[in-house]
C-alpha cells in the first residue's frame, strides 16, 4: 500500500514504530540524528518523542558533547519498561531469570526443587516465580509473560512434552504452570531455547549448529535463522547421535550416545568431582588423569562436531553449561581434532562459544516474550 492510501492513524503508527526503533537499534541518540536518518519533519519526530516519552517507552538522559552549537540531548529506550521471566526447569532444580528488552539478563537465581508431575511441584514453582518478582518489586503490568525452558521434546503448538525421559515428564503440560499464574506463559525445548538465545546474540548467522553442553546434552540446528524443529519436532536431537554402538548405556537404552561422552553428567562420572570442582584442578596442570579425562572427552566432542559440519556446512556454537569453561586452548585442541580427519578443515570463526552458561535456557526461553514485544511496537 502506498502512503497515499495510508490512513493517518496507521500512519501514525508506522511513524512511532520506525521512530521506537530507531532508537532501540542506535542505544543512545539526539532527535537531529532521528530526523537525519529517517528522513522525517523535525515536528514529526518531536510529535513521536513526546507520545513515546509520554508512554514510558523512551527517556532523555544526559546531554552529547557540544559541536559547537547547543548540546544535543541524549534519547535512550528504557530497557526495564517491560521484562520478561524465563525459567529453565531441571531434573532436581529451576534456574529462573528477568530479561530486559535488550536480552540483558537483569537477575538470575538457582532455586533446588526435584521435579515430579504433581499439583504441589507446579504450585511451587508458581510460587517460587510470584516469589522471585515480588523480591525485584516489579509491578505485574511489568512483566510481558513466563517462559518455561524444559528438557524434552514439545508438540508443535508448544502445549506439552511428548517425549520426556531424562526427567520422566512426558506429559508435562503448560496449563500445569499457567493455571497457578496470573501472567501470559509458554513452553519450550530447553535446546531450542539456547538457541534463540544464540541467534539473538549473532544476528549475523544464517544458520548453525548448536550443541547445548549441560547436564544433559542438547542441540538445535538453525537454518535461514529459523530453528528447524522437523515433522515430529525432534530436529537437533544431537544428544543421541551414536559414537560407539558398544558404548555406554544411555538413558534412552541405547548404547553410546554422544549424551554419554559429553554431558556434564558424562564429564562429572569420568571425574568422580562436580563441574565446579573439576576446571580448577584441571587449569592447575598437576593432575595427568584429569588432563586425559578433559582431552577425551574434547575428543569425543571433536568427532561430533566433524560429523555434524559435514552434514550442515555451518558455524557451530558451543552453549550451555560447559561453554565459560572452554579456553582459547580447548578450542584449538578440537580444531586440531576436527580438522586432523576431515577432507573440510573447520576455521576458527566457525567455532563458537556461548557465555550464558547454565541459565542459557532460561535466557532463550525469555526471549520469546522480548521479540514479541518489540514486533508490537
Amino acid at each position: 500500500m502506498s502512503e497515499k492510501g495510508l490512513t493517518t492513524i496507521h500512519l501514525k503508527k508506522i511513524n512511532r514504530a520506525k521512530v521506537y526503533h530507531y532508537i532501540y537499534r542506535k542505544k543512545r541518540t539526539s532527535k537531529l540524528q532521528i530526523v537525519q536518518e529517517l528522513q522525517m519533519g523535525l515536528s514529526t519526530v518531536s510529535q513521536n518523542l513526546n507520545l513515546l516519552e509520554e508512554e514510558g517507552l523512551i527517556e532523555r538522559n544526559g546531554y552529547f558533547a557540544s559541536t559547537g552549537g547547543r548540546k544535543a540531548q541524549a534519547i535512550q529506550i528504557v530497557p526495564d519498561f517491560r521484562l520478561s521471566i524465563g525459567l529453565g526447569i531441571l531434573k532436581n532444580m529451576l534456574h529462573i531469570t528477568a530479561v530486559d528488552l535488550y536480552g540483558n539478563a537483569l537477575y538470575t537465581d538457582t532455586i533446588s526443587l526435584p521435579y515430579s508431575h504433581t499439583a504441589a511441584y507446579y504450585e511451587q514453582v508458581a510460587g517460587k516465580i510470584k516469589e522471585f518478582i515480588e523480591k525485584k518489586k516489579y509491578e505485574e503490568q511489568k512483566i510481558l509473560g513466563i517462559s518455561i525452558a524444559t528438557q524434552g521434546i514439545i508438540s508443535s503448538d508448544n502445549t506439552m512434552v511428548t517425549y520426556g525421559k531424562i526427567m520422566n515428564n512426558t506429559g508435562m503440560q503448560l496449563k500445569d504452570f499457567s493455571k497457578y499464574l496470573p501472567y501470559l506463559c509458554h513452553l519450550e525445548h530447553d535446546s531450542k531455547s539456547a538457541a534463540c538465545l544464540e541467534l539473538w546474540n549473532h544476528p549475523e548467522l544464517d544458520s548453525a549448529i548448536i550443541l547445548l553442553l549441560n547436564r544433559n546434552l542438547g542441540g538445535a540446528v538453525i537454518t535461514n535463522r529459523q530453528i528447524h524443529q522437523g515433522s515430529a519436532m525432534h530436529s537437533g536431537s544431537i544428544e543421541h547421535m551414536c559414537m560407539n554402538p558398544d558404548g555406554p548405556l544411555c538413558y534412552c537404552k541405547n548404547r553410546g550416545c554422544l549424551e554419554t561422552y559429553c554431558s556434564a553428567n558424562a564429564l562429572e562420572h569420568a571425574c568422580g568431582l562436580s563441574i565446579k570442582e573439576f576446571f580448577p584442578l584441571l587449569r592447575e596442570n598437576k593432575s595427568p588423569q584429569l588432563t586425559q579425562i578433559w582431552k577425551d572427552y574434547l575428543k569425543h566432542l571433536a568427532f561430533a562436531i566433524k560429523n555434524l559440519n559435514l552434514v550442515i556446512d555451518a558455524p557451530i556454537i558451543l552453549s550451555g553449561y560447559l561453554a565459560p569453561y572452554i579456553t582459547e586452548e580447548d578450542i584449538g585442541y578440537l580444531l586440531t581434532q576436527i580438522n586432523s580427519s576431515s577432507p573440510f578443515p573447520l576455521d576458527k570463526e566457525q567455532l563458537l562459544t556461548g557465555i550464558h552458561g547454565q541459565y542459557t535456557p532460561a535466557i532463550g526461553a525469555a526471549l520469546f516474550y522480548i521479540e514479541q514485544f518489540l514486533r508490537s511496537i
